[in-house]
């Protein structure tokens, strides 16, 4: 790890799965243009609260089709 990747990049080594970035690039105010990924195979729950907590973290989940997770889409309506 420790090396910048793009989204697409992280999204094709990472698949489904919640990711912790760091050093975020952004493309615009929602989407990542490139990141550090710091954390993988980590709970969404200690990623949250690394978060929350300042840790410098940037949560996220990995979904090719750039879609939420169907338990997330509810959150959005």
């Amino acid at each position: 790890m420790n090396k910048r990747m793009t989204w697409d990049e992280i999204v094709h080594k990472y698949p489904d799965q919640w990711v912790g970035l760091t050093d975020v690039e952004w493309e615009d105010q929602s989407n990542v243009r490139s990141a550090i990924v710091k954390y993988t195979n980590t709970p969404e729950n200690e990623l949250l609260m690394m978060q929350v907590k300042g840790e410098g973290v940037y949560t996220t989940y990995t979904t090719p089709d750039n879609l939420g997770q169907l338990g997330f889409v509810g959150c959005l309506s």
